[in-house]
């Protein structure tokens, strides 16, 4: 039997947390029990994104859109300092929707091996990731302007764990079932044309402490890190990983997809260039 690795396991554990809140939170309304302790803990008390919908009315001293609480600030407080210091990991190894896509991914892998994350063209593909600025853009405009979650009516994160409460938006849930298909021939749809937190958590890749580094020495021009890459990123040519894109999985290190040890690694300040 395999091992987990220690990714796979901060998934897993990450999601069902989430899960618990969730439904705890909604547990009384369904007439069910709640979890003690986490009862009254909502999913946007937990949701860091919270901290950039309502950023520009709290530096303003609006204070906090509806449905944000103070933890929310917490959350992306820490979430931020994280990224200084190991850019996207909060992608790859947290964002239980990212987990949700990779696990319908797994099934899409087998219903369509020879080209499932292949089906984009590479000139589309450049395009369209694009669209997630435009999407943090117009997420921050009409909720500073509304004080309100406006992206919440959109939010398939948001219409994972609460598709059963009667809160949900149609809209949202239509978002999340064209998140999940997609996902069946793209390997993490929403993260890499769509997610405005993702965007956020990909600027820190160009200024992260710990960096995703290629020792040129020692490589062996085999591109396996490339055909290992979910966000279809070239590695194999880079020193340092810096991609907005990359969500810092860590498919494509010596410890996973690479033959040669020490070769592509985390590394300290990444490799000089």
């Amino acid at each position: 039997m395999k091992k987990l690795s220690i990714r796979k396991i901060t998934q897993i554990l990450f999601f069902v947390i989430v899960l618990a809140v969730t439904y705890s939170k909604n547990a009384t309304e369904l007439g069910l029990t709640p979890i003690p302790f986490i009862s009254g803990v909502s999913l946007h008390a937990i949701c860091p994104f919270g901290g950039v919908e309502t950023f520009y009315t709290f530096i303003t001293g609006q204070g906090l859109i509806a449905k944000i609480h103070d933890s929310t600030m917490v959350m992306f407080v820490l979430v931020l300092a994280s990224g200084i210091l190991f850019g996207s990991a909060f992608c790859g190894f947290i964002c239980p929707l990212g987990t949700i896509q990779e696990w319908v991914g797994k099934l899409g892998k087998r219903i369509f091996p020879k080209h499932y994350n292949q089906i984009v063209p590479e000139k589309w593909d450049k395009k369209l990731r694009y669209l997630r600025y435009v999407v943090l853009a117009a997420v921050i405009y009409f909720s500073s302007m509304t004080f309100k979650l406006v992206f919440a009516d959109y939010d398939p994160y948001f219409a994972l764990f609460n598709f059963y409460a009667g809160e949900v938006a149609v809209t949202a849930i239509v978002v999340l079932a064209v998140v999940l298909i997609s996902s069946l021939i793209i390997e993490r749809p929403w993260c890499k044309y769509l997610c405005p937190f993702g965007i956020i958590m990909g600027l820190f890749n160009k200024i992260r402490i710990f960096k995703i580094a290629r020792n040129s020495s020692t490589c062996i021009n085999c591109k396996k890190c490339d055909k290992a890459c979910p966000m279809n990123l070239v590695l194999s040519d880079k020193k340092n990983i810096t991609s907005t894109s990359c969500i810092s999985c860590m498919a494509c290190t010596s410890d996973n997809a690479c033959p040669v040890e020490d070769t592509m690694i985390m590394k300290l300040g990444g490799v000089s260039k």
